[in-house]
């Protein structure tokens, strides 16, 4: 995301990660500055909204996930999770948004999940976290109308990233191919140029979340069938 910011909107970047080589190459790569910082972290959620207090572009790309059933999962990983997938998104854009609407621009993206919108067996808390950050990012965009500051949900499915082996349990289905993490990051900055306020990724993935929430039992039957 940052790589295609950098190329279609030359900005000064702000790289927040946890992982110092990473950011390393990244921040070399499109001249932006790296920031360390864990964002289950308190301290480091404050660093994050200090360095950031005039952005007028900010994704909210970080996420963790977590894959096996409800009763395994420990109050730990549950609390972690909902902290940087759900809270962070949440406090960083209370911190931010003050400012955007002083200065009459701004545009916040969230980066939501196919989970969010359907639900994911093996996924409760992820896909609750998810589905969480698309309800705020309405409130907000509804909240900012007219205020200049633009509000974006972007909800990929499967992307091509470490994410799956990282959450204990690497993705093993045919079927939906994932994405190369580069089509997200171009729907991302597409959105943000279009002051989109929803996009899928693949587009086709908006068909199972309008039938989801318009016939669910109907979605649920597909779904057992399909699996």
């Amino acid at each position: 995301m940052a790589l295609e910011l950098g190329r279609r909107r030359p900005p000064r970047l702000l790289l927040v990660g946890r992982e110092h080589r990473a950011l390393t190459e990244v921040a070399d790569a499109t001249g932006g500055t790296a920031l360390e910082a864990d964002l289950a972290d308190p301290a480091g959620l404050t660093a994050v909204a200090a360095a950031g207090a005039a952005a007028d572009v900010v994704v909210h790309a970080a996420g963790i996930g977590w894959a096996g059933d409800l009763a395994t999962m420990s109050a730990e990983e549950a609390r972690r999770l909902l902290e940087v997938d759900l809270w962070a998104p949440i406090e960083l854009t209370r911190a931010i948004l003050p400012g955007m609407l002083a200065r009459r621009r701004g545009h916040l993206v969230f980066l939501g999940s196919i989970a969010g919108a359907v639900g994911v067996p093996g996924e409760a808390t992820y896909s609750a976290a998810k589905a969480g950050i698309g309800a705020f990012a309405e409130v907000v965009r509804a909240e900012t109308a007219g205020r200049g500051v633009g509000v974006s949900t972007v909800l990929p499915g499967v992307v091509d990233t470490p994410f799956f082996t990282r959450r204990g349990r690497p993705y093993d289905r045919r079927w939906p191919r994932p994405v190369p993490p580069e089509r997200v990051a171009r729907a991302v900055v597409r959105a943000i140029e279009r002051n989109r306020a929803e996009m899928f990724v693949p587009a086709w993935l908006r068909l199972p979340a309008r039938l989801h929430g318009a016939a669910p039992p109907l979605y649920g039957a597909l779904a057992r069938r399909l699996g």
